[in-house]
């Protein structure tokens, strides 16, 4: 096998060989993965790297692990259940052997490895990055946990790489420093060498392959541009003023349409607006293209390809996500759909949370409760681009709720400077929910619960006693 360079600590590198003899050994399998765009590279990575070793096996997508999906692994008679991007918050659920689990949410701290019980000795595979001193927020997703499985169990699956970095891209892993940081750049460097991405330093708004120039400068939120985010015709005064053509002939041009020195032009005079150091590095940074597509299609920019699949994902049609990924471009059609729908349903959440002025605010924590008016898939979504605007304050961690099929669906955001300071939202979400009769987990910045509809106001009220614990 390929060496790992020494980026990749010993201990992980033994449990992949380990990991990855027990995916070759497997006469069958099972993949189960979540519905978004990490979920589905992930899954997409898992599926193709089975077909080439010839194992029989079948994928299914879950939007959570359930009381359900837990029973489902406990009595399947599958040779080998793998799990990723999910899976790691209910280890100690799980009862049988020969289970691999490529994740990086906070680990179930209730779980021992090689766990017995009474009647049984439970071996599972965990490859997990917070298992080796590695922040699974920012440093590497569950794609690129399971990239790097596969690439264990095959080095010519070095073609992979790149949906590890698509899965990065989808879960914002390049937010915190505008650039993939540690073990996400060992497996950026693989898609590089294979060809499959080319890394670029540009302006990071999203749409440089899809959104008219207008709309580009007109949709920027992260930072917003003052003066220039939602109002067009400021935008098409900047790009006036600027000698900056909005058609070629008949075509709308898009960002990259534009030559080098126009690009330049642009990125000085917008980055000159923003006084602020911060705000600068997160408007300008590291952007990740993948070149053997096609301009246009969607799929030539990371966070637009990312996009396409959280779009398939979160409107239950994960499958057209996963034929994009294996390379089906005939899914486009399909995924389109799902992408105007997402499009449209976000713009609508969002309008549906402004003005009926949802959002409440408590010492330590801001809320809003959708409902049913906002699907439970995407009102995590839309918590965080609330955080990131202006009608809320940035300095308390916002809290979403949203009816779903087993009790309220719990989204939970934060802005980084109150991770920094210590606010870990997994550990919170986790704690109170169990508080409560329900569960949850994730990430420091961003995670989730699902909680007893009548359980509301008591959550909170933990929420906020758990918040200004570790803030104050």
């Amino acid at each position: 096998m390929e060496e790992w360079p020494d980026r990749l600590s010993d201990k992980l590198v033994s449990n992949l060989s380990r990991a990855a003899s027990a995916v070759k050994k497997a006469k069958n399998a099972e993949l189960i993965t979540h519905i978004d765009a990490d979920g589905i590279t992930s899954g997409a990575i898992s599926d193709i790297t089975l077909d080439r070793l010839g194992i029989p096996h079948k994928i299914a997508f879950e939007k959570k692990i359930t009381e359900e999906t837990i029973e489902r692994v406990n009595s399947s008679d599958a040779d080998l259940i793998w799990i990723s991007d999910l899976g790691s918050g209910y280890l100690s659920e799980f009862k049988r052997s020969n289970i691999v689990i490529t994740d990086h949410h906070v680990p179930d701290p209730k779980f021992r490895r090689s766990q017995t019980s009474i009647d049984q000795f439970v071996e599972i595979f965990h490859l997990n990055p917070h298992n080796y001193g590695v922040n699974g927020s920012y440093e590497i997703c569950g794609a690129g946990m399971t990239y790097l499985l596969s690439r264990t169990i095959d080095p010519n699956n070095i073609d992979l790489a790149y949906l590890g970095i698509i899965g990065a891209v989808g879960d914002f892993q390049d937010n915190r420093y505008s650039q993939l940081i540690s073990y996400n750049r060992i497996v950026l460097d693989d898609a590089v060498k294979n060809g499959d991405i080319s890394v670029d330093t540009d302006l990071r708004f999203f749409g440089r392959e899809s959104r008219p120039l207008l709309q580009y400068l007109q949709y920027a939120s992260d930072p917003e541009i003052l003066g220039l985010t939602n109002n067009r015709d400021n935008c098409a005064r900047f790009y006036s003023e600027m000698c900056i053509p909005l058609k070629d002939g008949e075509d709308t041009r898009v960002w990259d349409d534009l030559s080098p020195e126009e690009k330049i032009a642009v990125t000085d005079a917008l980055l000159n607006k923003v006084s602020e150091p911060e705000l600068r590095e997160r408007m300008y940074g590291e952007v990740y293209s993948l070149p053997k597509f096609d301009p246009h299609t969607g799929l030539r920019d990371s966070k637009e390809f990312a996009t396409i699949l959280n779009s398939c994902g979160r409107y239950d049609d994960a499958e057209t996500g996963l034929r994009i990924c294996k390379g089906d471009l005939s899914a486009l059609k399909d995924a389109e759909r799902n992408r105007s729908d997402h499009r449209r349903n976000i713009s609508l959440a969002l309008s549906y949370v402004k003005e009926n002025h949802l959002v409440r605010e408590r010492r330590f924590i801001q809320y809003f409760d959708a409902g049913s008016e906002i699907r439970e898939t995407v009102v995590g979504i839309v918590a965080g681009m609330l955080l990131n605007s202006d009608s809320v304050r940035h300095e308390l961690p916002m809290i979403a709720f949203a009816e779903s099929d087993d009790g309220v669906k719990v989204s939970a955001r934060a802005n980084r400077e109150l991770t920094d300071r210590g606010l870990d939202l997994s550990f919170i979400m986790k704690k109170a929910s169990e508080l409560v009769g329900g569960y949850g987990g994730g990430h420091n910045v961003a995670a989730g619960a699902t909680i007893p509809e009548d359980k509301k106001e008591a959550f909170l009220d933990i929420v906020e006693d758990l918040v200004s614990a570790q803030l104050i």
